[in-house]
């Protein structure tokens, strides 16, 4: 049975199963490392019963007032271990964080335009397209924001999607 636990330091020279995926962000070590060392809370990893790395999250708590919100900067899941509900499972993780710990108003995201599968994913799991961002991916592919409003914004203004692409 995999576990999810909080991501460790060492950690980063083991999730290359995971990351070498073409839809995942990879950043450098500091960037990891500078994300652990801020929000703990929010950087999760799954291992399989074999200890072997199968998914992570990383993310952050951000903005100020109404847009207090946390952030998913990474989710991912090593290709042999999709469709068993991992990714659902590290949103969740987040979500409660954001929620319990933070107390945002909603989560957000950025999702590559193209990625269709994503989407759908994220659409199961309660999120809508907030807004269109033009150029996100180095200019080259837009980006979705999506989000899911948090039970602290009870009117769900957070959700309100904006009627043009920034």
């Amino acid at each position: 049975m995999t576990t999810v636990r909080r991501f460790h330091s060492l950690d980063i020279f083991r999730f290359n199963n995971i990351n070498l995926d073409k839809l995942t962000e990879t950043y450098n070590i500091s960037f990891y490392l500078s994300y652990l060392a801020r929000w703990p809370d929010y950087f999760s990893v799954a291992v399989s019963p074999t200890d072997r790395l199968t998914s992570y999250i990383m993310g952050k708590a951000e903005g100020k007032g109404e847009n207090w919100h946390g952030h998913v900067t990474a989710v991912t899941v090593d290709p042999q271990f999709r469709r068993v509900g991992l990714a659902a499972k590290m949103m969740k993780i987040l979500e409660d964080v954001s929620e319990k710990k933070y107390d945002g108003y909603f989560v957000d995201l950025f999702v590559r335009k193209s990625n269709e599968v994503a989407k759908n994913m994220y659409t199961n799991l309660g999120y809508s397209i907030y807004r269109q961002v033009i150029g996100y991916y180095s200019g080259e592919e837009d980006a979705y924001d999506l989000r899911k409003a948090l039970p602290r914004d009870v009117e769900k203004k957070s959700i309100i999607p904006l009627k043009r692409p920034v």
